[in-house]
């Protein structure tokens, strides 16, 4: 029988956990993980988003969130809410928004563990994660400590940035987190005349599913009102639910349930664990794929 990940009874109510990430910044995570725990919410699951990105929360900025969290019992603190989805991030914290966030390793890391096992988050269908670019100390601190549903990894379509998430979906590989699907962020423009261009080439995406073995989840065309929607704290999921952006998003949605639900039947709850504690200490287990 598998031993229980660290944070396990912590988020005992939540039944998946889902890793918005890239190995490339600038790709369009945050605003990714955003409208897709959106679309979630609106369509009638409980979900929570955690700004996973300690050094540059954009959360707040883009849920028009302000305000601290606070606890209610002296021991958890609760999340702050809006349309509907509970959300923690680093930036709640700060007294000011424009501070640098200036830690070591060893400090994220426990500043995640608290956003994992001290905020109350209760009971939640999913609770996404916006993460950090990259294949550091925040991804493997998540393989290590939760169990992860699965990961929607973000790129856009040139090769600039899928060389970089390449090494993304292989640290998922290598720490057993799987992959649910692709989306191609920034994917196509389509202009005043209906003409569709690929601004930024074309194919990214799906090499990026191919190689992960996902599905390519969604396109996302490039549109400005969802940069403006972003800006104003209303994202265009919730701003503009029939633009054609906010149509991608709830699609993508969709297709994240029906692969996070067809791999949970797929395990059939049989997990194969590996031991790496070399017999000493806290036994420290990994799940493993079959």
């Amino acid at each position: 029988m598998a031993e229980h990940h660290d944070s396990e009874s912590a988020l005992s109510g939540v039944q998946h956990v889902v890793l918005v990430m890239s190995g490339k910044g600038g790709v369009g995570k945050s605003t990714t993980a955003t409208n897709l725990a959106l679309a979630l919410a609106r369509s009638g699951y409980r979900t929570g988003l955690l700004d996973a990105d300690i050094y540059g929360p954009s959360i707040p900025t883009m849920l028009g969130i302000t305000g601290r969290p606070v606890s209610l019992d002296g021991k958890r603190i609760e999340p702050l809410a809006r349309f509907g989805l509970k959300v923690m991030s680093i930036g709640f914290l700060l007294e000011d928004s424009r501070s640098a966030v200036v830690w070591r390793g060893p400090m994220l890391h426990g500043a995640l563990q608290q956003f994992l096992n001290d905020v109350n988050w209760g009971e939640l269908d999913y609770l996404v994660l916006d993460l950090p670019p990259g294949t550091g100390d925040i991804a493997l601190t998540l393989s290590q400590k939760v169990k992860v549903s699965g990961a929607v990894i973000v790129t856009t379509p040139q090769q600039v940035a899928t060389d970089d998430v390449y090494k993304s979906v292989a640290m998922c590989k290598k720490v057993n987190i799987p992959v649910v699907g692709v989306v191609e962020n920034m994917s196509y423009f389509i202009d005043t005349a209906g003409v569709r261009h690929n601004l930024f080439g074309e194919g990214g995406g799906a090499a990026i599913a191919e190689f992960s073995e996902a599905p390519l989840l969604g396109q996302v065309p490039i549109d400005q009102t969802v940069r403006e929607w972003g800006d104003k704290g209303t994202p265009v999921v919730q701003a503009a639910p029939d633009s054609a952006a906010a149509r991608v998003f709830t699609m993508i949605a969709s297709r994240v349930v029906e692969e996070v639900s067809r791999r949970a039947k797929d395990d059939g709850g049989n997990e194969l664990v590996i031991d790496r504690s070399g017999g000493t200490g806290g036994r420290k287990r990994l799940p493993i794929a079959k």
